[in-house]
């Protein structure tokens, strides 16, 4: 066993592939309006939970499809505290009346996120592909805040809202979140079959993730852009650029925690240090238990079920390549920038194939001193 394997920060789990929405991005093909047989049993669960707590005081995230839709929830949610660990809850928000709200606060999740993928209903609802869920999350998140629950929201951009940035931030602003998180979108599962029509190009990214950084410079959320690891290296040049401290959410990997829904569940992290966290501090298990470094990269590294997770976080030969940025291939490989952003493995993945080649959504041309860090 590898003695020193980093922390594990954040995991990631695929309560069910069950979910009451059909999200035209969601990472998965086959989505399901019931828990599926092939979920994870309460048992299993439980053993996974008790392992994890073995090793690890980490966040669990309970994601999904939709959490709320399996009855052992809070069980294992109340199991996973009881070990030490704290607990973030992803959700669509549509299930949350107010005795699911008052559960939720009394289960003790340190968060729950929500996603608004638009600042009105007919951009939310037409992502989501469900009337009337754009009002049901957000009167989820209200609910939330009324019962004493720190919330996050959570918005993916793609073309269809990519002008709506700052409204869902003040959106955000009047349901007192804590949190907004913005999202790019990863081409897996349904992801995949929308790329062409919903992914913005290399330039566009940089400027949305430009106007992100200003966002974050004008409200008292703390705002995040998730699985954009180029962010951080935007985050390093407009700091030097204009002689400023770094962002006040971004000193400590510790600063907050948070989930995302099916579609977001790598966004928990909060406060970091570096981009790409897949596999070197987050991993994601999915309703069947096996253990991918996040959720948009189907690479398996084992499988809870069958082995012990604190043994595949160790020894993962996935993980030991993900850890490695000498390994790092194309620009990425060569970026003065790679030890902060280290680029995203999964689009990586879906343009080449590969998951240790260069981000393909990045317009940064990096010096060729391979190793030297801004």
């Amino acid at each position: 066993m590898n003695v020193n394997p980093p922390p594990l920060r954040l995991l990631f789990w695929e309560t069910t592939a069950g979910c009451n929405l059909e999200c035209i991005h969601c990472r998965r093909l086959d989505v399901s309006h019931e828990l599926m047989k092939s979920d994870m049993s309460t048992g299993q669960a439980r053993r996974m939970i008790d392992d994890l707590a073995s090793f690890s005081r980490c966040i669990l995230v309970f994601s999904g499809g939709e959490p709320l839709m399996r009855p052992d929830v809070f069980d294992l949610a109340a199991r996973a505290r009881g070990k030490g660990l704290l607990i973030a809850l992803a959700s669509n928000g549509t299930l949350i009346d107010e005795g699911v709200a008052g559960r939720i606060a009394d289960t003790g999740f340190h968060r729950v996120s929500i996603s608004l993928d638009g600042a009105d209903a007919p951009t939310h609802d037409g992502f989501r592909k469900l009337p009337g869920s754009f009002d049901r999350a957000v009167r989820g998140l209200k609910l939330l805040r009324q019962a004493g629950v720190s919330t996050q929201v959570n918005c993916t951009i793609a073309r269809h809202n990519a002008n709506q940035l700052k409204a869902v931030l003040k959106l955000a602003e009047s349901v007192d979140a804590t949190a907004m998180h913005y999202f790019l979108l990863v081409p897996v599962g349904c992801g995949e079959q929308i790329a062409e029509d919903q992914m913005l190009d290399a330039s566009e990214v940089e400027r949305r993730l430009l106007e992100v950084y200003e966002l974050e410079q004008a409200t008292t959320l703390q705002v995040k852009a998730t699985c954009a690891p180029h962010y951080y290296r935007i985050i390093h040049q407009e700091a030097k650029a204009r002689g400023t401290p770094m962002p006040k959410h971004h000193g400590h990997p510790h600063a907050q925690a948070g989930a995302g829904d099916a579609g977001h569940a790598q966004s928990a992290m909060g406060a970091v240090t570096k981009g790409c966290l897949a596999g070197t501090a987050v991993c994601f298990v999915s309703h069947e238990g096996d253990v991918f470094p996040c959720g948009y990269l189907p690479v398996s590294a084992g499988n809870v079920t069958r082995q012990s997770l604190a043994d595949i976080w160790a020894n993962s030969e996935v993980f030991a390549k993900l850890r490695d940025p000498n390994l790092l291939e194309g620009k990425c490989g060569c970026c003065e920038y790679r030890n902060v952003c280290g680029g995203c493995r999964a689009r990586a993945f879906y343009e080449h194939g590969n998951y240790l080649a260069e981000e393909p959504y990045c317009t940064f041309v990096p010096r060729q001193s391979r190793g030297k860090d801004s």
